[in-house]
Formats: C-alpha cells, structure tokens, sequence
C-alpha cells in the first residue's frame, strides 16, 4: 500500500447499553454505554467493504458481549500520511499482575519517569471505568492532562504498507503471536512512539479473555507482558507518560487526527 494510494479510514465501534429501557426513563440524558469493542485503519477503496465484513464479525462475536449498536464510519483521507517505523517486538517473563507491576514500573522510571506518575498511570490502567481513548500523564508530577478525562485521547489514523504487514506476520508468526490483537497495538504504539513528547506508554486490555499487556517507547520498543492481569477482569486502560513540557493541542491533534502509515 503506497501513501500516495491511500483513500479512506475505516473505524467500528460497538457499545453496549447498561440500560436499555434509559431512553424511555431519562427524556434528555444519553443512554450509559460500555464500550465492547473498536478498530479502525487506512485502507485503498477497494478493501473497504472486506474489511467492514470483518470489523463487524469481530463486534458481534466480541469477549466483553453483545452489543446492542454498531457504529462504521468511512472517511476519506485527504492529508498526505506520514510514513514511520514498527517498534521493535519483544516478549518478556512475567507469570503475575505483581510481577508486571514491578517490571513496568522499573521500565518506566529507567525513562525518568517519576514514582507519582507511575502509581497515577496504575490507577488508569486498573480503573473498572475504561475511558475509549487513553490518559495523558506528565513524566515528573504526575498530572493528568488529556482534555477530555471521561472520553480520553484516541489514537486514530493508522495504516501499514502491506509488505511491510507480510513482513510482520512471518516474523510475529515464528514467534507464535500472529494475531490481530498484537499487529494492531504495535501500530498504534509505534505512531504513539514517534511524537517527540511521548516518553513511554502502557497498555492493558480491558478485553477479559486477553491478559498480555505491554509497555512501549522509543528506547526500548514495544515489549509484551503476559500475565499483566488475571484472566475474566473487565479492566484496562492506556496511558501516556510525556513531558512536562509537552505541546498537548499539539500531541492530541496528532495522535486523533494525523495519518501515519508504517513502512
């Protein structure tokens, strides 16, 4: 897939009522939603309408349930995508949710990162109330900064040159973690890493049947964590650890608004 050929951002995203009689109750309130699932890439017209096949299959046969709305939005991409690097992958040995509690936090302060950050950045992660999008957090007092802190910042906007995906698949495959799940997480890190004021993100699935989480930077990459939660918890969440001086319009615009394709 060439930059140049790029034409439309596909995006799905399923929610499911915790009470489906509220819109009788509450006249003018917005039903409460659980958010079941999303994805989203860049896509040439012609893919559009497999990869809308597929996105809906994966919302209705989804781990966090049935959802009662599905939502496709297409879009065409009319700004010329940046191309980047994948982040190198790496699995490491974790058999608990302590034992990667105590190699993120090592990890991250290694970055500078302080210790009020890193517990603030936990909460975030362990949160039964996942946000959509993920939390912004200032490396040394701790702040959380994302404009929006019910919906999050969403990094959107994303694609990979198909070699490079072929690329990725056989080597993902030698290491047993082919899936979807792991090639869509390490392009959203990998446009996340290559912000200047991002210093290292962490990520946990609020998926109940996928318990690996991970931890990304420029410095050390894209590294998986099994075990990051017991298997069946609701919870998860992302954040963002970056700098104190960090440019926020500017960071938000690009991770929700700038295409990013990897080569």
């Amino acid at each position: 897939m060439q930059a140049s050929k790029i034409s439309s951002k596909c995006k799905v995203k399923s929610v499911k009522l915790k009470d489906k009689n509220s819109e009788l109750k509450i006249q003018n309130s917005k039903p409460t939603e659980i958010h079941i699932s999303g994805a989203e890439g860049i896509y040439e017209k012609s893919e559009i309408q497999k990869i809308c096949e597929k996105y809906i299959k994966r919302a209705l046969t989804h781990s966090r349930g049935n959802p009662d709305e599905i939502i496709i939005t297409i879009e065409k991409i009319r700004q010329k995508p940046k191309t980047i690097s994948l982040l190198p992958v790496i699995t490491l040995d974790c058999n608990s949710p302590e034992k990667a509690r105590k190699i993120i936090t090592q990890k991250l302060e290694s970055l500078g990162i302080s210790k009020k950050a890193i517990d603030n950045g936990f909460v975030v992660l362990n949160s039964k109330k996942t946000m959509r999008g993920a939390s912004l957090i200032l490396l040394k007092s701790g702040a959380r900064v994302e404009p929006d802190k019910e919906r999050g910042v969403r990094v959107s906007r994303m694609g990979i040159e198909k070699s490079t995906e072929k690329n990725l698949s056989e080597k993902l495959s030698r290491a047993k973690i082919n899936t979807t799940t792991v090639k869509e997480a390490l392009v959203l890190a990998s446009k996340a890493a290559s912000w200047p004021d991002v210093i290292a993100e962490a990520c946990i699935s609020d998926d109940p049947d996928y318990t690996t989480g991970y931890i990304a930077s420029k410095e050390f990459g894209y590294l998986r964590i099994p075990n990051i939660k017991r298997e069946k918890r609701m919870h998860g969440g992302r954040v963002f650890f970056i700098r104190e001086t960090a440019d926020i319009a500017g960071l938000t615009a690009y991770l929700e608004k700038k295409p990013v394709i990897i080569i």
